[in-house]
C-alpha cells in the first residue's frame, strides 16, 4: 500500500504499443512507483478501429500492426509490476476498447505471463454496450449530443457495428478493492487509470484527475515532448509533481501548463464521468530543473453522472489515388479541372444516383489540411507567389469496393489527360508516385454515436471479471 505521504504513478508511454526506452522504465522503477498505468487507445484515429468487423481485420481486432507492438510493451511492464508487487492498469484496451479489443489484449497478457512465468490476479472490465439498453435510455430522454454531434436516433443505434461507453475511475477502484494486480479494461476516459489508486487511497480528487490528465500522454508534457517515453507523477495532499524519466527531457511550467489545455474545449474545466476539475486556481511552479509542482486544482461533482458513448457504423468502401502536380498551368486551372472531372464521372456513371458515391479531393500544399476552414488562404487561391507543386489525394467512397475503385480509376484517368485553355502538352497533368495508381483502402466508418448518456450507477455498464493468471 502507498504511504500516507504520497502516491507515485508511473506512465511509461502515451499509448500501449507506442513503445518506450527500457532505460526510462528502469529509472521509473528505481523511484519505487505505487502503480503503473497506461492508456491503450483513443478516438484520434477515427471510427474505423471501433467499427471494423473481425472478418475485415487482419489483426484480431487490434489496430493495424498494434498487436505486435502491444505485446512488446506488455512484457516489460508486466515483469516490472509483478516483480515490484504493484498494480498494472490498462484502459481502452486494443485501441477502441470494445469486447473483441479487450479479448485480444487479454490474450496477449496471458501469452506474456506464460513466457515470463508470472502469476497474478487479473481483472477484466468490459465497456461494450447493449443496444437495447442504449435505446431504452434514448426513449427516456437520457442521451444528449456531445459537442456538435446531431441528436441520436434509434436507427443510429441499430446501424452501429458496436457501441462502447467511456468508464470513469470507479470501476478501476472496485477492481483494486478486490485485490486485482493487473487490470485490463475496455474503453475508458483517458485519465481514469492514472487516478484510480489515488482515489482508492482517498487523495484529493481534483489533484488526482489533473495529474492523471497530464500523465496519460506519457512524456508529451515534457520538453522535448514524446508520446513514446515515460513520465512520473508524485501526488501529495496539496500538490503534485511531474518529472520525465529520461535525462534528455525536462518538465517546464510552460510544457505542463500547455498540456493541461490538451484536447479540451474549455480552458479551465476538465470534464470526466461524474464531474469536472476546475483549473481556475491552478498554480504551476518550477520545482527544480526537471520537475514542475502543480496545486490548486479542484474537483466539482456533477449533478448527474453521465458517460460518453461512442458508436461506429460502416458507410461503404474507399479507394484513393495520390498524385503530384508541378505544372504551373495545371496548378492555375486546378479548381476548374477538379470540377470538370466530377462532371465526367457523373456522365460516365449516369446509371448511379449521385448519392450512391462520394468523391473528395485533398489538395496538399494549398488547403489540404484545413480545407474550407483554412484561415490564411482563400480557398482555391494562394496569396502572393503560388506553390510550385501540389499533392493531390483523390478519394471515392461507395457501397462496393470494386465500384469505388472503378469510379476512382475513371476520375484519375480523366484528370491525367484533361485539356484546358492554354495547355501546350497532350498528357501528364499528374505524376503518380505509386503503382497501382488506384489503391483500395477498405471499409469506411463514421461515428454513429458520440453522445453523453445518463447512468446513475458508475459501475452498472462495466462488468468486472476476475481470473488467476499463471500456475
Amino acid at each position: 500500500m502507498p504511504s500516507t505521504d504520497e502516491i507515485r504513478v508511473l506512465s511509461p508511454t502515451g499509448i500501449l504499443g507506442y513503445g518506450f526506452p527500457r532505460a526510462s522504465l528502469e529509472e521509473g522503477m528505481r523511484r519505487r512507483p505505487h502503480v503503473i498505468a497506461v492508456d491503450g487507445g483513443s478516438t484520434d484515429g477515427g471510427p474505423y478501429y471501433l467499427g471494423v468487423e473481425p472478418e475485415l481485420s487482419t489483426s484480431g481486432g487490434h489496430a493495424g500492426s498494434f498487436r505486435d507492438f502491444i505485446g512488446r510493451d506488455l512484457e516489460p511492464l508486466l515483469e516490472a509490476a509483478v516483480g515490484a508487487q504493484i498494480p498494472l492498469i490498462i484502459g481502452s484496451a486494443g485501441f477502441a476498447g470494445a469486447n473483441l479489443h479487450l479479448a485480444g489484449t487479454v490474450g496477449l497478457v496471458f501469452m506474456a505471463a506464460a513466457k515470463l512465468g508470472l502469476r497474478f490476479r487479473m481483472a477484466t472490465i468490459g465497456a461494450e454496450l447493449d443496444k437495447s439498453h442504449v435505446k431504452e435510455r434514448l426513449r427516456r430522454g437520457h442521451i444528449e449530443p456531445c459537442g456538435a454531434a446531431p441528436e441520436l436516433t434509434e436507427a443510429d443505434v441499430d446501424d452501429s457495428v458496436r457501441l462502447v461507453a467511456q468508464m470513469g475511475v470507479e470501476p478501476f477502484v472496485s477492481a483494486l478493492n478486490e485485490g486485482a494486480q493487473v487490470i485490463v479494461a475496455g474503453r475508458a476516459n483517458d485519465p481514469s487509470m492514472f487516478a484510480a489508486l489515488p482515489w482508492q487511497q482517498q487523495y484529493d480528487r481534483g489533484l488526482a484527475l489533473h495529474m492523471a490528465k497530464i500523465l496519460e500522454c506519457g512524456a508529451i508534457a515534457a520538453d522535448p515532448g514524446s508520446g513514446s517515453d515515460a513520465l512520473l507523477g508524485t501526488l501529495r495532499h496539496d500538490h503534485f509533481l511531474l518529472e520525465p524519466l529520461n535525462a534528455e527531457r525536462r518538465c517546464s511550467v510552460t510544457s505542463v501548463a500547455a498540456h493541461s489545455l490538451y484536447e479540451k474545449s474549455d480552458p479551465v474545466r476538465l470534464y470526466s464521468p461524474g464531474g469536472h476539475v476546475d483549473l481556475s486556481d491552478a498554480r504551476f511552479e518550477q520545482h527544480d530543473a526537471r520537475s514542475v509542482r502543480v496545486s490548486g486544482s479542484r474537483y466539482v461533482p456533477a449533478e448527474r453522472y453521465m458517460v460518453k458513448i461512442e458508436g461506429a457504423k460502416r458507410i461503404g468502401f474507399r479507394t484513393i489515388a495520390i498524385a503530384g502536380i508541378r505544372d504551373a498551368s495545371v496548378i492555375g486551372e486546378l479548381d476548374s479541372l477538379l470540377c470538370r472531372a466530377r462532371g465526367e464521372v457523373k456522365n460516365k456513371f449516369a446509371d448511379l444516383d449521385e448519392n450512391d458515391y462520394h468523391i473528395a479531393f485533398h489538395v496538399y500544399g494549398r488547403d489540404g489540411v484545413m480545407g474550407p476552414l483554412e484561415p490564411t488562404v482563400t480557398r482555391g487561391t494562394a496569396p502572393g507567389r503560388p506553390s510550385h507543386e501540389l499533392g493531390l489525394v483523390m478519394e471515392t467512397v461507395t457501397s462496393d469496393q470494386a465500384l469505388a475503385t472503378s469510379i476512382n480509376g475513371h476520375l484519375r484517368s480523366v484528370l491525367l489527360h484533361m485539356g484546358f485553355a492554354g495547355r501546350t502538352s497532350t498528357a501528364g497533368n499528374l505524376a503518380f508516385p505509386f503503382s497501382p495508381m488506384d489503391m483500395p483502402a477498405g471499409p469506411v466508418y463514421q461515428f454513429s454515436a458520440y453522445h453523453l448518456m445518463r447512468e446513475p450507477d458508475p459501475l452498472a455498464l462495466f462488468p468486472i471479471d476476475y481470473v488467476q493468471v499463471g500456475a
